[in-house]
């Protein structure tokens, strides 16, 4: 172990850094063992307040360049370049790298359905047929009297498009209310395919290219939306295809999954196919033996951060904990292995695994970590990985050198409300429809849908802010969609249960009992932020609430966010037409042209707009207040109450 131990002194006190009692208890036993955490690290590197304002530039060897966000306008960089080009060049090169994740991950997908339907690997198979000619038909693929590998072919030419494509529209634009899509024809922001606008992207924002805000953010919104109605939905999409659409599943959450008395193995990433071979290889009769022969009562499979959630979603697999908590839990001792893919993967865990003697894999050729084992998952021979990580797990439980500490703390909760599932949910298997949730908005029971999704960030206590914006919103009659660490945080609260509604507003609670739905419907990974784009279209579809997703009652937040992917996810969102507030920090300076179309001139574009504040009622009251506006300018903001209709008026109004 790291016997290099920080002062205790200059460490905040844990009720400080989280509201998670299984991570404070880890924390303080690491403190004890001598083992740095990223909570402790963050209290100890301050972040640089000149980078956190975006009032620097390093893209060229004539700086870096430092400007003034107290006084922006003051001076330029070297090569002239105003506080507004500067932040501009900064926020789309963050959105070019967030879409870039989410579209070589998708793009990844894609290659293995393509595979799959060529034969080629059979490991993986279509799960879900009608969900594919569900989505082949969304985007005018013909699928009457077409067998299934028909279907599928003609889908991976399709979506092929979304990547390669050099000019026309993605093929998931087919999706977008006609009027949202009129406005960004207007715009000239339709994404062609991501492939181009990431690299035109990364182009415009080198030295000496785009040197006009406003245009670098025509841009950017291109870029973003390539990944929203792009790579994330082909993503999530295909996904449900091969592996099956999520249906609504009582799942535990939090560190008190793991089992002292089994070898127990972590997958943590965001591809599901190295979880969906990990399912199949501790289930195998043979490494079940293995794991007993050594001593084990059996094999334990438990995920974290997104792979954990989409599998949590999809099948119901425990979950230990969201981002901020993949280091603390291997401080338990009772972690044998923990796989990791892509994305959200701390460098950190290679030393906190290696003081506590667990094994630490990476799996995927985009992810090395230094001095850690690296085991290639290939998707032609999956097993021959989580073969190999299962069998080596099983022989450090056998030789467990460390006390092991678990908490004792599960949740339960529902989870896995795909859009389809919700379509189901609300009108039945032959008259689904998001009609109930409309004329529920409509007559004011529900007050407006907010979307609350993203990280945790070690900058800010641990899951509060999630926990009580979700608590102000369905207080407020809000209903509440959820994806990635965020949904960690509020199962871990309970929220994700259907006895939560007494939380919720009379109105909100109603519809909930009626249903028998929690107020917060969890949703899977942040990749599947394309089911609420989808939900968002289905609303506009109905009708009732206005004609574009810009008019709908609908807010979106990422109330700790952490990384670039979130800033792709904010402004897909508002270009989309959501108003989107972000917590934490905003890597924009105040008082700038940039800031002010940002937070005002995309919206007067048609779009949506940002918003920001740390403080979650803050951000709630704002949330609050544009659903308000949104519902006014509809002419629903009257609550409506209900009455008995008599024979006799109901003669009337027929």
């Amino acid at each position: 172990m790291d016997t290099k131990k920080t002062k205790e002194k200059t460490l905040p006190d844990i009720q400080d850094i989280t509201i998670c009692d299984s991570t404070g208890q880890m924390i303080e036993k690491a403190r004890k063992d001598g083992v740095e955490l990223c909570f402790d690290r963050s209290a100890t590197m301050k972040a640089c307040p000149i980078g956190a304002d975006s009032a620097c530039c390093k893209h060229c060897a004539m700086g870096p360049c430092r400007l003034n966000a107290k006084d922006p306008y003051a001076k330029v960089g070297v090569c002239g370049a105003t506080i507004d080009t500067i932040q501009a060049r900064n926020f789309g090169r963050m959105i070019a790298a967030g879409a870039a994740a989410h579209t070589d991950h998708g793009m990844a997908m894609l290659d293995l359905f393509r595979e799959v339907v060529n034969g080629k690997i059979t490991d993986y198979t279509i799960k879900d047929p009608i969900k594919l000619n569900e989505v082949a038909a969304s985007i005018g693929i013909e699928t009457e009297e077409k067998t299934t590998e028909e279907v599928a072919h003609a889908l991976y030419e399709e979506l092929e498009r979304t990547y390669t494509q050099v000019e026309g529209e993605v093929p998931f634009a087919k999706r977008v209310p006609p009027k949202t899509l009129e406005t960004w024809r207007k715009l000239d922001i339709v994404p062609r395919g991501a492939m181009r606008e990431i690299m035109e992207m990364m182009h415009r924002t080198h030295m000496g290219v785009d040197q006009h805000y406003e245009n670098i953010m025509k841009q950017g919104n291109r870029t973003a939306l390539s990944d929203g109605w792009g790579g994330s939905m082909v993503a999530t999409e295909i996904s449900d295809i091969l592996f099956g659409t999520p249906v609504p599943v009582a799942a535990e959450v939090n560190m008190g999954v793991l089992k002292e008395n089994q070898v127990n193995i972590i997958i943590h990433g965001h591809e599901p196919n190295l979880f969906e071979s990990m399912m199949a290889s501790v289930n195998s009769p043979a490494l079940t033996q293995a794991a007993k022969d050594a001593g084990a009562e059996g094999l334990n499979l438990v995920g974290m951060c997104c792979s954990g959630a989409e599998m949590l979603s999809r099948h119901g697999i425990p979950h230990a904990g969201n981002f901020t908590s993949t280091e603390a839990i291997m401080v338990t001792g009772a972690v044998d292995a923990m796989a990791v893919d892509v994305q959200c993967i701390q460098q950190g865990l290679s030393k906190v695994a290696d003081c506590y003697g667990t094994y630490l894999f990476t799996t995927n050729p985009r992810c090395h970590i230094e001095n850690t084992e690296h085991i290639e998952f290939h998707e032609d021979d999956p097993s021959s990985c989580t073969d190999e990580v299962v069998i080596k797990a099983i022989s450090r439980f056998k030789s467990r050198k460390y006390p092991v500490q678990i908490p004792n703390i599960r949740n339960t909760g529902i989870h896995g409300f795909s859009y389809e599932y919700i379509n189901y949910m609300l009108g039945g298997t032959f008259r689904g429809s998001y009609t109930p949730l409309n004329d529920n908005i409509i007559n004011g029971r529900i007050r407006g849908v907010a979307g609350v999704v993203g990280c945790t960030n070690p900058r800010v206590k641990q899951d509060w802010v999630h926990v009580e914006l979700v608590k102000e919103l369905i207080r407020n009659d809000v209903l509440v969609l959820q994806t990635g660490c965020s949904q960690i945080a509020l199962a871990k609260e309970g929220l994700c249960s259907p006895e939560a509604a007494y939380l919720a507003g009379p109105g909100l609670s109603e519809v909930c009992e009626a249903v028998g739905m929690p107020p917060v419907l969890g949703m899977g990974s942040c990749v599947d932020n394309s089911r609420i784009l989808i939900a968002a279209s289905e609303m506009v579809k109905v009708g009732g609430l206005g004609e574009s997703i810009a008019e709908l009652p609908v807010a979106g937040a990422a109330p700790e966010w952490m990384s670039e992917k979130a800033i792709s996810i904010g402004q897909y969102f508002v270009a989309s037409g959501v108003y989107t507030v972000f917590g934490v920090t905003f890597p924009v300076t105040q008082n700038t042209r940039f800031h002010d179309l940002l937070f005002n001139g995309l919206e007067k574009q048609g779009l949506g707009k940002w918003g920001f504040t740390p403080d979650p009622y803050e951000m709630a009251q704002k949330m609050i207040a544009h659903i308000d506006a949104k519902r006014k300018a509809l002419g629903i903001h009257k609550t409506r109450e209900r009455k008995l209709v008599d024979m006799a008026e109901r003669r009337e109004l027929a």
